[in-house]
C-alpha cells in the first residue's frame, strides 16, 4: 500500500508518494513533488493537481500525513502569511484517505527518528549510559525559519510526541554584548520581551548581522548598502543569512562575530533543553540551519558553550548530541508517520 508524506509551510510545499521498503522499516519514496505556496490560491488545489496529474500512474494513497507549519487547533490549521485554512477531516473525505493526520511540522520529526539511517545524520557526541537513566527520552531542537522544540518517547518502533513552544522561551542573555543586543532588540522590534527565537533561526542570524551593522566600525561593510536596498524586500530574510555564512567562510571579521554570538546562544539553548528533558536517548539538532552549520557545531566553542552549566556539566556529558543533514527530514518523518497509520485502520 501507498502512503502520502507533505512537509507544508508558508513559502513550500512539499508532496511525497512513498510504499514499504521490503528490505528495512524506512519508507521507500516512489515519486516527490515541490510546490511554491505562494502560486496557489488552497492546499486543497496543491494536492488534487498533485494527486490527479503527478500520480497517475500510481495507486492512490490509502493514508496520509501532512505536516503543517502552524498552531494546530481541533484538526484545523491555519497556515502563517497564507490565507489558507486546513482540515483534518475535509482532507480525508475529498480525497478518500483511510487514515489521516495534521501535526505541527516539527513535531513530527519525532516519528521519523527510529527509522533514520545513517547517512541523515551524525554524532558530535556519544554520550554515555548512565545507571537508571531513561534511554527512550528524545528531544529535538531546530532553527530555520523559526526555532522549534519537541520532546518523545521512543520505545523500539512505539512513537509518543510530546509537543513544545520552548523555543519561544526568554532569552537570557550571558555577557555585556548579549545584554546589548536584546536592548537593540526589544527597541528595533519594539516589543516588551525578547524570546530565544528571536535570536536563534534563520531570521535572528540576520537580525544579529543588522545589530553589528549598526554599530560605527561597520560603516564600510558591504553588506550595508545591500540592507538598504533590500530593506523593505520580502527577500532579505531568506537571503540574508546565506550571505552571511558564505562571508563568514570567506574569513570577514564581523560576520564571524555574528556567527559566535548566534552559535553561543544556540549551544547554551540546547544544554538547557538537555537539562530540562534529560534525552538520554538523544538531543538532535535539526532545522533548515544544521547542514549549513554543522561545522560549527563539531566546534570547541560550540561544545564549551552546551557544557556551561556549572555543577551539571556532567550530566550534559553523558547526553548523545545527534545533528540530522538530511534536507528533507520534514518529509521524511511525514511519510514515517503515515506509514505506523496504514496499521491503524
Amino acid at each position: 500500500m501507498n502512503f502520502l508524506a507533505c512537509d507544508l509551510g508558508g513559502t513550500k510545499v512539499l508532496l511525497g508518494i512513498f510504499k514499504k521498503n521490503i528490505n528495512n522499516d524506512s519508507p521507500k519514496l516512489i515519486l516527490k513533488k515541490k510546490y511554491l505556496s505562494s502560486e496557489w490560491e488552497s492546499f486543497e488545489l496543491i494536492l488534487e493537481d498533485f494527486l490527479q496529474n503527478q500520480c497517475k500512474n500510481i495507486a492512490h494513497p490509502y493514508s496520509a500525513c501532512f505536516a503543517v507549519a502552524g498552531p494546530l487547533s481541533n484538526n484545523n490549521a491555519k497556515i502563517i502569511n497564507l490565507k489558507w485554512n486546513i482540515s483534518e477531516n475535509a482532507l480525508q473525505k475529498k480525497f478518500k484517505f483511510k487514515n489521516c493526520e495534521l501535526i505541527n511540522d516539527f513535531a513530527v520529526q519525532i516519528y521519523g527518528i527510529p527509522y533514520l539511517k545513517k547517512n541523515q545524520y551524525t554524532t558530535i557526541q556519544n554520550g554515555s549510559s548512565t545507571q537508571g537513566a531513561n534511554e527512550d527520552l528524545h528531544a529535538i531542537v531546530g532553527a530555520g525559519t523559526g526555532l522549534g522544540i519537541a520532546r518523545g518517547i521512543i520505545s523500539g518502533k512505539e512513537v509518543k510526541v510530546l509537543a513544545s513552544e520552548g523555543g519561544h522561551v526568554e532569552y537570557s542573555p550571558k555577557s555585556n554584548l548579549e545584554w546589548e543586543l536584546k536592548i537593540w532588540l526589544k527597541n528595533h522590534l519594539k516589543v516588551e520581551r525578547i524570546s530565544c527565537e528571536r535570536i536563534i533561526s534563520g531570521t535572528g542570524l540576520s537580525r544579529i548581522a543588522e545589530w553589528i551593522l549598526s554599530k560605527p566600525e561597520a560603516q564600510n561593510h558591504p553588506l550595508k548598502e545591500y540592507l538598504e536596498e533590500n530593506k523593505n524586500s520580502d527577500s532579505l530574510r531568506k537571503e540574508l543569512p546565506d550571505k552571511i555564512c558564505t562571508l563568514s567562510n570567506e574569513g570577514d571579521q564581523l560576520m564571524i562575530e555574528v556567527e559566535r554570538i548566534w552559535l553561543d546562544a544556540y549551544a547554551s539553548l540546547l544544554g538547557d533543553v538537555a537539562l530540562q528533558e534529560l534525552c538520554f536517548g538523544g538531543l538532535w539538532i535539526s532545522g533548515g540551519t544544521a547542514p549549513k552549520h554543522f561545522k560549527n557545531f563539531k566546534s570547541d566553542l560550540f561544545m564549551k558553550q552546551f557544557l556551561d552549566k556549572g555543577r551539571l556539566k556532567d550530566i550534559l556529558k553523558t547526553i548523545p548530541i545527534k545533528v540530522i543533514v538530511d534536507e528533507e527530514f520534514g518529509l521524511f518523518s511525514a511519510a514515517c508517520r503515515a506509514k505506523m497509520l496504514l496499521k491503524t485502520t
